[in-house]
């Protein structure tokens, strides 16, 4: 699949390595808590995509603690997610359930400000459901102020593995994406690049040696969006950061 590159419009990513994971936790935190400081100032409120994965878990514990949660004005918060398994709401599966359980029962986040995926419905109902709501939310050419990514060791970033339909979907928001490897479930919720791409600010989060190879190869190989999917993240006016552990950072070469 060739598709235009996305990158010849937007700036190079900002590599960011700390030395543990429990580093990373911190400072995806601190991400979080400037950046939700930031919109809430300039726009009134702050619209934020979260990912499933142990990685964003530590982050989101961290901030249902007493010394992050009283820094995040969470009544003007607004959550968002960047893909969902097709499981019921109270599978241990579901990314809106682990988020649920890791921060939103414990802040006073505004119910009606959280935003999940329906993954208990028919997969393109679902879909079609969330792409209207995110029209409706952002009816300019931008959309969340901050998305957090994980990383497959495939390469897949949210639910854009490698070689599905959704890597090609140039107008909608949000497409269900049949993933025939998945062992949970085979159909997923995700958002697209053109979703991603709209944003503000993305981050990707990613720990451990095993990962390793996989940045390396995203990071630094030739683009090939149908092989590598993460690849093809690249915001046209916003900021792209990689915040590694130094495990997951070990195999870039030194500036």
């Amino acid at each position: 699949m060739v598709l235009p590159d996305p990158r010849q419009h937007a700036g190079p990513p900002r590599i960011l390595t700390v030395d543990t994971a429990e580093h990373l936790a911190n400072q995806a935190a601190l991400e979080f808590h400037v950046r939700a400081k930031a919109a809430v100032e300039q726009r009134g409120s702050f619209a934020v995509a979260l990912s499933g994965g142990s990685t964003p878990k530590a982050m989101l514990q961290l901030l249902a603690t007493p010394e992050w949660q009283d820094r995040i004005d969470w009544p003007r918060v607004h959550v968002y997610w960047g893909d969902e398994r097709c499981v019921p709401a109270d599978s241990a599966n579901s990314n809106y359930g682990m988020a649920r359980g890791a921060l939103l029962d414990h802040v006073p986040v505004v119910a009606e400000n959280v935003h999940p995926m329906r993954g208990e419905l028919d997969p393109r109902t679902a879909a079609e459901q969330y792409e209207h709501l995110l029209r409706g939310a952002f009816p300019g050419d931008a959309t969340f102020d901050l998305v957090f990514l994980g990383l497959g060791l495939d390469g897949h970033t949210a639910s854009l593995f490698p070689g599905t339909p959704a890597l090609a979907e140039r107008d909608r928001l949000c497409v269900a994406n049949e993933v025939e490897s998945a062992a949970v479930s085979p159909w997923r919720l995700t958002l697209t690049y053109p979703a991603i791409n709209r944003s503000r600010a993305v981050i990707f989060l990613v720990e451990g040696a095993a990962k390793a190879g996989i940045v390396q190869r995203v990071l630094e190989e030739p683009r090939h969006v149908d092989l590598l999917p993460a690849q093809g993240v690249a915001p046209r006016r916003g900021t792209l950061t990689w915040l590694l552990d130094a495990p997951a950072a070990a195999r870039l070469k030194k500036a």
